[in-house]
Formats: C-alpha cells, sequence, structure tokens
C-alpha cells in the first residue's frame, strides 16, 4: 500500500518560522522608530488646532483666553497635552507654544 500524505515536513515548518522571525526582527525597531516621529506630527497638528481655537476664541469674546485650560473649559479643545506628553501654553498675546519640560521630570 502506498501511503499519499500531504503535509508539511518539519524542515519546511522550520524555513517558514525562520522566515517570519527574520521579517518580524527587520521590523520591529522601524516601527518604533517611525513611532516618535508621529507623536511629533501629532504635537505640531494638537498646537495648530489649539492656535485656530485660540482665533476663535478672540472672534467670539474679544479677548484671548487666559489659559488653555479656558479652551478645555468651554469646549473649543478637548486635550491641552500632545501625544508625547508635552503640555501646550498660551501666551498673553493668544501664542501657542509647548511649555518647556521642569527638571526632575
Amino acid at each position: 500500500m502506498l501511503k499519499n500524505e500531504k503535509g508539511f515536513t518539519l524542515i519546511e515548518m522550520l524555513i517558514v518560522l525562520l522566515v517570519i522571525s527574520v521579517l518580524l526582527i527587520i521590523t520591529i525597531p522601524n516601527m518604533s522608530k517611525n513611532s516618535d516621529s508621529v507623536k511629533a506630527k501629532g504635537c505640531e497638528a494638537l498646537q495648530k488646532t489649539v492656535e485656530a481655537q485660540v482665533q476663535a476664541y478672540f472672534i467670539e469674546t474679544g479677548a484671548f483666553p487666559a489659559s488653555i485650560q479656558t479652551l478645555v473649559d468651554e469646549e473649543y479643545i478637548s486635550q491641552d497635552t500632545c501625544p508625547d506628553g508635552t503640555q501646550l501654553i498660551i501666551s498673553s498675546e493668544g501664542d501657542v507654544s509647548e511649555q518647556a519640560p521642569t527638571e526632575g521630570t
């Protein structure tokens, strides 16, 4: 009797696992490197959004908001921190900037 068994041999399975492992080793470091870039771009986008909302607040009230929390409280924006945790601040002239990190954090 001839057995016609179909399936993968152990060697074939090991080769497939080796190829998948190599692809993962190449891909994962690139993804983590790009995540920093994505967070930086997210912060730039949030800063531009806050700048636009500061102008909208100024048009509606005739004054710049006292702080970024004012924009959050009055629902002009939903968040006041960047994806990387950087805090945004508003100057008395309505300029939006990133708050320099304090020592010890």
